[in-house]
């Protein structure tokens, strides 16, 4: 049976005017009921693992603006932490992990699965809130991106310490990415059974791997996990989003095995149009900063991107996650010109 839900219809192939929308980072810190909550919780990760607070956070912003979508708040990196890293937040510089892999072995951390308990709950919480029409978005990192973050410890400009592990000691970084890739099918599983209905897959880190490296390091281990998540969970929708991939889009949309893909915003949407599987379902891809400017320069850039997928099933997003300094009139905005079908348009 079909889904009512306007975001799943989409993710099926189906095409719908206006587009179903919802926005990377939706729920934070660019809301002064965020950052409220976010003082009283104290620390980050404290707020994640305070399954009520994190719901609340979940939903502030479909209370102001109704999008298609609720994407769980939690972090790409409670995966490594379940896996026996320690992990932490450092404040004005983001996360940290340790020990690293560059010098720790893999099968000295000790698993500890609970840690994904919190977020489960979470989404039960969050479920049990949203409107009928509402889909209930889970997520995880993918591999690729979650080693480089576990071999370093933090983020990095290049990820270097993990595109050299990858070359030089490629058996030892697969099995790094194999063990990634078995705790996140878990991890997903338990989202869904939660009551998540579609899943995306954050590859932040994607565009920084050569050709070969990327087949090897994103595109096979994506299709490991949406295989086991989609057999052991039949029917659950995948959005792929492999920041940076560039002309790697194609092999990626075609490799993995993913419902929909999601752009960036470097990526030229009537390019993407073009190349992409025929029917396929696409995610984007407005520049963050767009949102941020406002006025003519927004409406421009959706005007150019409800073009470009004029005939193909589009959920209406970002390029990336909304930014801070984000102005909650030009997500008002942005809502007007997404939810004004185009055919009103070309009657005007």
């Amino acid at each position: 049976m079909q889904s009512p839900k306007p975001l799943m219809r989409v993710i099926a192939g189906e095409r719908l005017d206006p587009p179903p929308m919802w926005l990377m980072r939706q729920a934070g810190r660019y809301l002064p009921e965020y950052r409220t909550l976010r003082a009283e919780k104290g620390g980050f990760l404290e707020l994640v693992y305070d399954s009520a607070a994190a719901a609340e956070v979940t939903v502030q912003p479909l209370r102001r603006f109704a999008f298609d979508g609720a994407i769980l708040f939690s972090d790409i990196l409670i995966v490594p932490y379940a896996m026996g890293q320690k992990l932490w937040f450092e404040a004005g510089e983001g996360p940290r992990l340790a020990p690293t892999l560059d010098v720790t072995q893999l099968d000295t951390l000790v698993a500890d699965h609970s840690r994904f308990d919190a977020i489960y709950e979470t989404v039960r919480q969050v479920k049990a809130q949203l409107a009928a029409d509402v889909t209930m978005l889970g997520f995880a990192g993918s591999p690729w991106t979650i080693a480089t973050y576990m071999i370093a410890g933090q983020g990095s400009k290049d990820q270097g310490a993990a595109r050299r592990l990858a070359y030089s000691d490629p058996a030892r970084f697969g099995a790094i990415i194999d063990a990634i890739a078995d705790a996140t099918v878990e991890y997903l599983c338990g989202q869904i059974d939660a009551g998540v209905e579609a899943i995306q897959l954050f590859d932040s880190w994607a565009g920084s791997l050569a050709p070969l490296e990327f087949d090897r390091w994103v595109i096979r281990p994506n299709a490991k996990i949406v295989a086991a998540v989609k057999a052991r969970r039949p029917g659950v929708a995948v959005i792929g989003f492999p920041k940076g991939a560039g002309a790697k889009l194609v092999d990626y949309a075609e490799g993995t095995g993913v419902d929909a893909i999601g752009l960036d915003e470097t990526v030229d949407p009537h390019w993407a149009n073009a190349v992409l599987p025929k029917g396929m379902a696409v995610q984007g891809n407005l520049d963050p900063l767009a949102l941020v400017s406002g006025g003519p320069g927004l409406a421009e850039a959706v005007a150019n991107i409800r073009a470009a997928f004029a005939d193909r099933p589009h959920i209406f997003n970002l390029g990336h996650g909304i930014l801070l300094d984000t102005p909650i009139d030009h997500v008002e905005a942005l809502i007007t010109l997404v939810r004004t079908p185009l055919a009103s348009r070309a009657e005007t």
